[in-house]
């Protein structure tokens, strides 16, 4: 099966032997191997590949046009990106991000067998640190190439190591670039499931119609750091106890709404197991289906945070990192390919760079069953038939877009 060969060219990048996960951060050695990969791929296909300024890679089939959609929605003659992105998050699986862009590669491969000829330029993206899993901030390829972020701001990004996000892309992101978004007339991601909904409904394939609005927040809780051995539980200002006390509350409160709140990521200083911290900072996560909710969850659990704050003796301070809105999907792109494809539509809690561009063009997504269920660890899957169904589905697709 093709989409074997192909996958199993990048599927020992980067994965960790004792985990089973992937450690492909953005514009790491692991990730630089597979943008590597993504232009050799292109090369193979004589699809010539540009780059932005941001780290986005873009690979064309087809003269570029500079037209335009028309106004009715419909494609116009500008070009007709696919893809996804390469980047993981910590010990993540193998199919978030990466399925995207070898679906895409696959899908070229399977209109060309049929002899389709694009009179709209086909182009492959690799989009930059996707997951924030490195430099903080989601979508940060996209984010700059639709003028989301300010690329001063992205430039500053640092990782835990302190390398900023322009030192490992090696300039100073280039921002927004209104003439190479205008080129593209749609945007089509493939990407794993991340849930079972295509389970439930024995459907390999399916179309999104929703994200979910989502962002990150910073809590920086300080106390007083001090001797564990010593120090009288009476006279601690101990941040860790503020800190338990948030993430019990982002359950509650969530739960409370239908919502998702996550605590996965903190940091304690000076972390030595006999030392009262001085310091705590974790990171919130905060879904929810409507603006409205999202705003409450998050005011909820940072009210909780600073009365339990009042009571520890600690000081909280909390810094918004990144917020997306609510995202409906272009509905006549939605229902287009939903019916052409006869798949079910389904909305999604998860965020994605076609969240971020559907501001900006016409955007779907279409979902390959996940029969686990399970996304950001080594349980993520697909099975090989789901996968060649994905492609099938993206070059009927394409086909449909830049083919007509």
């Amino acid at each position: 099966m093709r989409f074997r060969e192909l996958w199993d060219e990048i599927a020992p990048v980067g994965r960790d032997a004792d985990s089973g996960g992937y450690l492909r951060y953005a514009l790491t050695a692991p990730e630089l191997r597979l943008r590597e990969w993504f232009r050799a791929q292109a090369d193979l296909r004589g699809m010539p590949v540009s780059e932005d300024g941001n780290g986005n890679l873009f690979a064309w089939w087809g003269e570029p046009d500079n037209g335009d959609p028309n106004t009715d929605g419909r494609v116009g003659t500008a070009a007709v990106l696919t893809g996804s992105h390469l980047d993981s998050v910590p010990h993540g699986g193998a199919y978030d991000g990466p399925l995207g862009v070898v679906s895409a590669f696959l899908a070229v491969d399977e209109l060309r067998a049929t002899g389709a000829d694009p009179v709209r330029p086909v182009v492959v993206a690799a989009f930059v640190e996707e997951e924030g899993a490195r430099f903080g901030v989601p979508c940060l390829g996209s984010r700059l190439l639709t003028g989301e972020i300010d690329p001063d701001r992205a430039a500053g990004l640092r990782d835990a190591a302190g390398v900023s996000f322009a030192d490992a892309l090696g300039a100073r992101p280039a921002g927004a670039d209104p003439a190479l978004a205008d080129r593209f007339a749609a945007f089509v991601e493939l990407h794993v499931e991340q849930g079972r909904a295509l389970v439930d409904a024995g459907a390999p394939v399916g179309v999104a119609s929703a994200i979910w609005p989502h962002g990150r927040w910073r809590f920086e809780l300080r106390g007083e750091g001090n001797h564990a051995g010593t120090t009288r539980m009476a006279d601690r200002r101990d941040p860790m106890l503020t800190f338990a006390f948030t993430v019990l509350a982002a359950n509650k409160e969530a739960r409370l709404r239908g919502a998702h709140a996550t605590v996965g990521r903190v940091a304690v200083e000076p972390n030595a197991t006999n030392a009262v911290p001085s310091t705590v900072t974790c990171w919130l996560d905060a879904r929810a289906a409507t603006p409205e909710t999202l705003r409450e969850l998050v005011e909820a659990v940072h009210a909780k945070a600073a009365e339990r704050a009042r009571r520890d003796g600690t000081e909280l301070t909390v810094t918004p990192e990144s917020a997306t809105p609510l995202v409906t999907f272009d509905g006549g792109l939605t229902d287009r390919l939903a019916d052409l494809l006869a798949a079910p539509v389904l909305p999604t809690g998860a965020g994605h760079d076609a969240g971020v561009l559907a501001a900006r063009l016409p955007t779907a997504m279409l979902f390959v069953r996940n029969p686990t269920g399970v996304s950001h660890s080594p349980a993520e899957s697909a099975t090989d038939d789901d996968c060649a169904a994905g492609v099938v589905a993206l070059a009927r697709v394409l086909e449909e877009l830049a083919c007509r």
